[in-house]
């Protein structure tokens, strides 16, 4: 079942569970998959529905830090919630040293050299990655590998 129909069924289910919380993140997601289907006119497929999940779950951890920092717990719990359901349907998470290694194997296949490879590295990556680990902490280990 692709992830765009499990999250179908789930909005349906949490429509009849009468789950308010689960279900408005979950239209959410629907609608920022069917506002980027639109506006490039295509039906996304599983890598690019968990590229805008990905995405998601990226925004709820960048607000879940701001708003424990202005001290807004509420707000964050709210996000944190989100942010529970959003990872419900992104793919188990790599381990740092599964990271290392595909970083690794990666630097080694595209022949990267210095930090200008960066580029070439990443886009091998990012398939590998993209919904199992935070691409900013991959850019950074990258970075790290190619720099020194």
């Amino acid at each position: 079942m692709s992830v765009k129909q499990r999250l179908d069924d789930d909005v349906k289910a949490a429509m009849r569970a009468r789950e308010r919380e689960r279900l408005g993140t979950l239209r959410l997601v629907t609608a920022a998959i069917k506002q980027r289907e639109i506006d490039e006119r295509i039906s996304l497929d599983d890598s690019q529905v968990l590229a805008v999940l990905d995405k998601m779950v990226k925004q709820r951890r960048e607000s879940i830090s701001q708003f424990e920092a202005a001290g807004r717990e509420d707000l964050a719990a709210k996000e944190r919630a989100e942010l529970e359901v959003l990872q419900a349907y992104l793919p188990a998470a790599l381990a740092p040293d599964e990271i290392e290694r595909l970083v690794d194997d990666a630097i080694a296949a595209s022949g990267a050299q210095s930090a200008r490879d960066m580029g070439a590295v990443m886009a091998q990556l990012r398939p590998q990655v993209q919904g199992r680990a935070d691409m900013a902490e991959v850019s950074r280990l990258v970075k790290a590998r190619l720099s020194g």
